[in-house]
């Protein structure tokens, strides 16, 4: 349908699809790759430090058309600005991308983001020609920020990584949404499709999720339902939805009725 092509960019570079996934979880190889497919997802994101770069040997890279999907490397499991900078630079120099989704976190139980340390790892990745999608908190001021620095889009979680908790704060994310120019795309927390569409018509850019796909009982078909909540939720926000009212407003007219 003509109507649901709403193209976009980042940094430069234009996408169709919204939705944004990720690799880890999943049962095989083999299901991560038709999940992909189902999802329509053209930006893939991958954990340099937990995917294989040694191509002698089997590596999920293995599964990844790299003419289909532009690749986003991340920084899970860096908890230092250091480490984040230095696994950026290690997937570059590996070929995968200098187009980076950057992860510092505060603390294992909470997997929260360091904001001090992610605006830090921001600044030089910036300044040495990476393009920055930073996983930040739902904070407007961080959000802008990091845009001040030159990130090419921001990416507030929704709820913890993996909690499937949904769209905890709608109100912070429109307020991230009025104030920067960048792609704000909901990053985390994500569980069902319904909270794929929540995000959608709040006016984000995108949304991105692994666990809510790969960990349900159906992967497959959770790709699917995340592919048509994402396209679902961004056209209800073009086209406008109806102002919430205390009372009712009968759908056919009084007037003209039949005494």
């Amino acid at each position: 349908m003509a109507e649901t092509v709403d193209k976009w960019s980042i940094g430069g570079r234009e996408f169709t699809s919204r939705l944004m996934v990720g690799t880890g979880k999943y049962a095989s190889f083999e299901q991560t790759a038709r999940a992909l497919e189902i999802s329509g997802a053209e930006i893939i994101t991958v954990a340099v430090r937990r995917v294989n770069l040694d191509r002698s040997k089997e590596s999920l890279l293995d599964y990844i058309d790299p003419k289909k999907y532009t690749l986003l490397p991340n920084t899970a499991g860096c908890y230092t600005a250091d480490d984040a900078v230095r696994t950026c630079r290690l997937a570059r120099e590996a070929g995968m991308s200098d187009f980076v989704k950057l992860e510092v976190l505060g603390d294992e139980k909470t997997l929260f983001p360091d904001n001090e340390e992610l605006l830090k790892a921001a600044k030089i990745l910036v300044a040495e020609g990476f393009t920055v999608l930073p996983y930040c908190s739902d904070d407007v001021i961080v959000c802008k920020k990091l845009e001040d620095l030159g990130c090419a889009a921001v990416m507030p979680l929704g709820a913890p990584i993996g909690s499937g908790l949904g769209i905890r704060n709608p109100y912070n994310i429109r307020i991230i949404l009025e104030n920067v120019s960048i792609p704000v795309i909901v990053d985390a927390g994500v569980g069902c499709a319904s909270d794929a569409a929540i995000a959608m018509e709040l006016g984000c850019a995108g949304v991105l999720m692994n666990t809510a796909i790969a960990g349900a009982q159906d992967p497959i078909a959770m790709a699917e339902a995340m592919k048509l909540a994402v396209i679902a939720g961004r056209l209800s926000f073009r086209a406008g939805r109806i102002p919430r009212k205390l009372y009712a407003n009968a759908s056919s007219p009084l007037d003209g009725l039949i005494g």
